[in-house]
């Protein structure tokens, strides 16, 4: 029997990722979500897969939202992200970006496997 891990922390989610090969991070970029290999996504070549989001305990600076995302090539990953003012984006275009995504929400154990 598999021991079930509580995905309660980021570190814990980003770790799990780790673990599947699964920690590419995607980052805004002026053309859409670019890759650590160069490729850029556009939001129809994306999906948000499950979505985490992490309060701070004591300070507000310290919640954020990670979005997990597999791109149409079957690569998977992460987009990290601060709440409201603390966003570590200066303009809308990550907002405007991730609502474009669509959704398609799944359970932790058929991501992770587990």
């Amino acid at each position: 029997m598999t021991e079930k891990i509580e995905m309660t922390t980021l570190s814990t989610v980003l770790e799990q990722l780790r673990l599947k090969k699964q920690d590419n991070e995607f980052r805004m970029t002026k053309k859409g979500f670019g890759s650590a290999k160069g490729k850029v996504y556009e939001p129809h070549e994306l999906k948000i897969i499950k979505t985490y989001r992490f309060e701070g305990e004591s300070d507000p600076a310290d919640s954020s939202i990670l979005y997990l995302i597999e791109a149409n090539d079957g690569k998977v990953g992460y987009s990290l992200d601060a709440y409201g003012v603390y966003s570590d984006h200066d303009d809308d275009k990550y907002d405007d970006f991730i609502r474009k995504i669509p959704m398609e929400e799944r359970d932790e154990q058929a991501i992770f496997g587990r």
